[in-house]
């Protein structure tokens, strides 16, 4: 076998191995109960998630628990204990769980018609388990931005987000929504999965106003992790 093809069979092992990890931090009931539910393990902790199969926002997608993974095995060169995060498209919570338990000041937000099941998933699952207690608060992206979350008080240290780019007919009020959260030392951290030929030109777009690096990446998966941070204007 040639070295390259060495390589790339090395690296064919070790992201199945990483992804097989990965996706065992789930598991589901043994009986099945009227409430469609999952447990996942992170952070010493079984997290029970509420789902609703009818709704993109309410349902776990493998980008959130890459985030997840990646949040608790690199917990010391992201530390994310008594930092200010914000989730966009926080969805069931996953995501916001994890960063709680890991000690950030989170605040997860979504649609107003996810903020119920976001709620209830948030609260049960760090309920006198965290140091700072999160919170859910509404976030339509474009929308009143600067109303409800004035750049003069923004001081999140992390945004995150996962599998928010789908078919997405909002990817313009994304972009500005990323832009308006961050200040020059916010740190973004995005899991995304490549579906269609608009996912690539949106990480062209997001490129134009962030310097973009690719932490990682899941082939078996089509996921890709990435970590941003605003350009600088004489750079943007």
């Amino acid at each position: 076998m040639d070295p390259e093809a060495q390589k790339e069979s090395r690296a064919g092992s070790e992201d199945e191995a990483v992804v097989a990890e990965i996706l065992a931090r789930c598991s589901v009931p043994a009986l099945i109960t009227t409430t469609s539910w999952e447990a996942f393990r992170f952070v010493g902790h079984e997290i029970r998630i509420t789902e609703a199969m009818d709704c993109y926002g309410a349902v776990v997608w493998p980008s959130a628990l890459v985030l997840c993974h990646f949040l608790e095995t690199n917990a010391k060169q992201y530390d994310l204990a008594d930092k200010h995060v914000i989730e966009i498209g926080a969805g069931t919570g996953l995501v916001s769980i994890v960063a709680s338990l890991l000690g950030a000041q989170v605040t997860a937000t979504d649609l107003p018609e996810l903020l119920g099941n976001l709620q209830y998933n948030v609260s049960r699952n760090t309920k006198l388990k965290c140091r700072h207690p999160p919170k859910v608060r509404e976030l339509s992206w474009g929308v009143d931005l600067e109303a409800n979350f004035p750049r003069s008080s923004n001081n999140f240290d992390y945004v995150l987000a996962a599998d928010v780019v789908y078919a997405h007919p909002f990817l313009d009020e994304l972009l500005v929504t990323f832009e308006h959260l961050c200040r020059d030392t916010t740190v973004i951290l995005w899991a995304m999965r490549f579906r269609l030929e608009e996912d690539d030109a949106f990480v062209d777009r997001f490129q134009e106003l962030f310097e973009l690096e690719e932490l990682s990446g899941f082939p078996s998966l089509h996921i890709k992790l990435y970590k941003a941070v605003k350009k600088s204007r004489g750079s943007a």
